[in-house]
């Protein structure tokens, strides 16, 4: 039988802000800064493969905007998640380091911005110092979502409980058999 504190951190500390119980509202939302800023790199690539590349270098920067205000709305609500794992545990320290790694790679992805909008914004191919700090940052946020993912699938961090989870191999009612 799971821990206390196991099921603790299965628990949102808020439900209105972070999820309702076994749907968690932080994963949801890391979806939009991954997928800008991983178009934000697609876009910095493409500026060096085509004539005209002032749209794509223009796209990349407003790409990694949108990144970091999605991230900073995700930042808020695994923050509430984080508060619901136990301090001292290995899941709380996964956690903090999780958390570490995405403020660093928003920090990077805000100074990329800003690096991008000076002057008269970009024009030309991306830079390849600007092209290298995104893909290194991006790096980065792969393992920060490594750690994520271990947080829910390898500690069960906001994720529901076996049982609550057995009640989706149960057959279904088209596929029992009734007399």
């Amino acid at each position: 039988m799971p821990s206390e504190p196991h099921q603790q951190a299965k628990q949102p500390v808020s439900a209105a802000l972070a999820g309702p119980y076994g749907h968690p509202f932080h994963p949801i939302l890391v979806t939009v800064p991954i997928g800008a800023w991983v178009g934000s790199l697609v876009f910095d690539i493409a500026s060096h493969l085509v004539d005209d590349p002032d749209f794509l270098a223009r796209g990349a920067m407003w790409l990694i905007a949108v990144g970091v205000i999605g991230a900073l709305a995700a930042a808020l609500v695994g923050l509430l998640d984080l508060f619901a794992i136990p301090t001292g545990t290995r899941a709380f320290r996964t956690g903090l380091i999780h958390m570490t790694l995405n403020l660093l790679v928003t920090a990077s992805y805000a100074g990329s911005f800003l690096w991008r909008h000076a002057g008269d914004g970009p024009s030309g191919s991306v830079g390849a110092g600007q092209l290298v700090v995104n893909a290194v940052t991006l790096a980065v946020l792969g393992v920060s979502g490594f750690l994520g993912g271990k947080l829910a699938y390898r500690y069960g961090v906001r994720v529901a409980d076996e049982a609550t989870q057995a009640e989706g191999f149960l057959p279904s009612r088209r596929n029992s058999a009734r007399p």
